[in-house]
């Protein structure tokens, strides 16, 4: 397990982080514990959550952990603020999840998405009002694209504020959009990047077939707005090329996609979601194995 310092911080996060939307969601409370258990003995420290998880039961089943597991000061813990970004939403958001965490600090508290209707000064300056009451030790955002992200960084600086120290996209093999703007712009600017879905929400994996029917019960039927991202011909040629890939090394879809994610220039941590703990040795597994700079440039290419 690697550990990368976290934008300016000095806080390290290992480079897999521990996504908790599974939580309350897909799974229990025992089966989380588990899951939480698992990645803290291998030795992941990141774990990011939302109020919006399965309504704060995500957020609740964490707090729990920490109160049975006494391991709080363990954790770098994510947590994130959805809908208006206002300030009083901001604050009364912290305090819910300070409350359903069972803890008095939130070490990266980020917007969950940018917010067009309220004005980028009243979001940044509640969040840097949470950094003085000391209820998050740093700040961050999620879904911003580059140009948001540059100009809260900007409105940061000017006024003098704390600054996003962490932004969280998804990327994966087939989304990269990323690679464009928003990952130059962190490197240059020292912003942390944690992103998310490594697997494409499970469409990497290779259950997904062009003009088939969606397996029932998986997460494309449960939550059909997944079809309106992956659901492309030029992305079902990457899940093609990627299962012959995997075929001919006698590897797993699964192993290739994860390690090509956790390897990528540029990326903090990657963040993944486990229904139980043979998804979390999946990851480490992946991790270890790795991939040659041939094959992860093959890969890149498809």
């Amino acid at each position: 397990m690697e550990y990368r310092r976290l934008g300016q911080t000095n806080t390290e996060v290992s480079s897999i982080g521990l996504g908790c939307v599974t939580f309350g969601r897909e799974i229990d409370q025992q089966s989380a514990f588990a899951v939480m258990d698992r990645a803290l003995e291998h030795g992941i420290n990141l774990f990011d959550t939302a109020e919006a998880y399965a309504g704060g039961a995500s957020e609740e089943t964490i707090g729990q952990w920490f109160t049975d597991r006494q391991s709080r000061d363990k954790i770098v813990l994510a947590t994130k603020v959805a809908g208006a970004q206002t300030r009083a939403h901001i604050f009364a958001s912290a305090e819910d999840s300070l409350r359903r965490l069972r803890t008095d600090y939130i070490d990266l508290f980020k917007v969950h998405n940018w917010d067009p209707e309220v004005p980028l000064t009243e979001t940044i300056e509640a969040l840097n009002t949470l950094v003085e009451q000391g209820k998050a030790r740093h700040v961050g955002c999620s879904n911003y694209d580059a140009q948001q992200l540059a100009t809260a960084l900007a409105t940061a600086e000017d006024n003098g504020w704390a600054r996003m120290q962490a932004t969280e996209p998804n990327y994966n093999l087939v989304v990269r959009d990323i690679e464009e703007a928003l990952l130059p712009l962190c490197a240059e600017q020292q912003i942390g990047v944690i992103s998310y879905s490594p697997l494409g929400a499970g469409f990497l994996t290779g259950k997904y077939h062009r003009n088939a029917e969606v397996p029932t019960g998986t997460r494309f039927d449960v939550i059909p707005g997944h079809q309106d991202i992956y659901f492309k011909d030029k992305y079902f040629d990457i899940v093609e090329g990627l299962r012959a890939k995997a075929g001919e090394l006698d590897r797993s879809m699964i192993e290739l996609a994860l390690a090509w994610a956790i390897g990528q220039p540029g990326i903090t941590s990657v963040l993944i979601g486990a229904r139980g703990i043979e998804q979390v040795d999946q990851a480490f597994a992946a991790e270890a194995a790795g991939l040659s700079d041939e094959l992860r440039t093959e890969l890149s290419n498809f």
